[in-house]
């Protein structure tokens, strides 16, 4: 008596092998691009500290790789037309961040002047006024806020009183708020300077090894799956020695 394997599994089960394997495989990858992408963010991050301080504003095209780097400018704050960056925790404590514009000759720019918590009653704002006159400010280049995933916000009314508190707008929507042009990135406002609150511009994110570790998740589960076909698919059979 003779005694071989097979290897006849259902179409189901291939089927279902093969999506499963695809996603996992899939998400494992995508773990890995992040970890390339926290550690491109966290290497522009501590090389900025080195790199030349720009004197001028740069175009708005040139801000992913000129992320962090470090900024002199002088110019005047508007004041009276103040953005409330909502929704922006700190350790657990929910606050905004304050986008001041900022006028440079002919152009307008956003300072992010650091994040300061929020009251527990929505109707009270807090007090963010700072002076007009012109001034000369240090700090780095880095593109506005964004969120991950994007929905349609609450439409402000454009007699709302300043200042308003937005959810992530984007460039269009804050130069249609505030009535004139504001450049595609913002001014973390250096930490020594003053006028400002809580500024820590470090990334706010888990670091690359969290990525690699799930990534490594993902890819064993790829390695389970096609164990479990195989064995759940390979059968001995006995044949009759003639």
């Amino acid at each position: 008596m003779l005694s071989r394997l097979t290897f006849r599994p259902p179409l189901w089960a291939t089927l279902l092998f093969l999506a499963c394997f695809a996603l996992f495989m899939r998400a494992g990858f995508w773990q890995l691009d992040r970890k390339l992408e926290k550690e491109a963010l966290f290497d522009s991050f501590e090389t900025g500290e080195e790199a030349n301080t720009l004197t001028s504003l740069v175009s708005p095209t040139l801000i992913t790789e000129l992320r962090f780097r470090p900024i002199e400018l002088q110019g005047s704050f508007d004041p009276a037309h103040q953005v409330l960056l909502d929704n922006i925790a700190r350790n657990g404590v929910v606050g905004y961040e304050i986008l001041t514009p900022l006028r440079v000759g002919s152009n307008t720019v956003l300072v992010n002047r650091g994040w300061m918590a929020a009251s527990p009653f929505r109707n009270e704002l807090p007090e963010i006024d700072v002076a007009a006159a012109p001034r000369s400010l240090r700090g780095r280049l880095s593109p506005l806020p964004r969120l991950g995933l994007q929905l349609e916000g609450r439409t402000v009314p454009a007699d709302s009183p300043w200042p308003r508190r937005l959810h992530y707008p984007s460039a269009a929507e804050l130069s249609e708020q505030l009535g004139y042009t504001v450049l595609d990135y913002q001014v973390l406002l250096d930490s020594d300077e003053p006028d400002g609150y809580l500024r820590d511009w470090r990334p706010r994110i888990s670091g690359p090894e969290t990525n690699l570790g799930y990534a490594v998740q993902w890819f064993a589960f790829a390695i389970a799956v096609t164990v479990i076909f195989l064995v759940m698919n390979l059968k001995r059979s006995d044949k009759q020695n003639e």
